[in-house]
């Protein structure tokens, strides 16, 4: 368990890393929309002040589709690093009643009937479609457009970070419920203060910890 537990923690530490990038690359898609922004209202006081030039190369399609190029990263990249913090949106009115170790019991079980499917279908559907941008070196239409092949394969490294992140939250959870302490499992917090065994402290206990 231990050695499964180390790889665990590796890819924890990798998504950890991508998630950082994720959070610089939604700074650099605001700033680069407010330079939208100001660049769209202030076309002709940016011309008046600075010349043509300046005023074109501001306003130019570039700025807007490194945007958009910035929001697929930050949702994309993102999502692994939002499964590891279990940080996504779940609709429900049973699953927070739960034990925590029911709790974990059923994330398993989920990860693998819907969540590695689902990015099973993502990775076999948009490889044909990533593959054919790729044959086309396609760009985009449009005057100063970017290359959209780069942008594409995000959808397939997405989904594959997913699939190792999702293994990664298996692990820690099957670690959680045979009993291994400091498994990084999310439902293992619910337990409260637990003893250097990983024995969970009586409530009498946890006043004093």
């Amino acid at each position: 368990m231990k050695f499964v537990l180390a790889i665990s923690r590796g890819i924890d530490a990798v998504t950890a890393l991508l998630g950082k990038a994720a959070w610089w690359a939604a700074l650099a898609m605001v700033l680069v929309g407010v330079e939208n922004v100001i660049a769209r209202y202030g076309y002709q006081w940016i011309r008046r002040t600075f010349g043509d030039d300046v005023a074109a190369a501001l306003s130019n399609n570039t700025y807007l589709e490194a945007q958009t190029a910035l929001y697929n990263f930050v949702f994309l990249i993102g999502a692994a690093y939002v499964l590891q913090v279990d940080g996504h949106v779940r609709v429900d009115i049973l699953f927070s009643r739960l034990r925590a170790r029911t709790k974990a019991y059923v994330d398993i079980v989920l990860t693998f009937v819907f969540l590695l499917p689902f990015c099973w279908m993502g990775i076999y559907f948009g490889n044909d479609y990533v593959t054919r941008s790729w044959a086309q070196g396609e760009i985009s239409p449009n005057p100063g457009g970017l290359a959209r092949y780069p942008i594409k394969t995000m959808i397939i490294v997405a989904f594959a970070l997913l699939v190792v992140q999702a293994i990664s939250q298996v692990i820690k959870h099957v670690a959680f419920l045979r009993g291994v302490p400091d498994s990084g499992s999310p439902y293992e917090r619910d337990l409260g203060p637990t003893d250097d065994d990983g024995n969970v402290l009586p409530q009498s206990a946890k006043v004093h910890a």
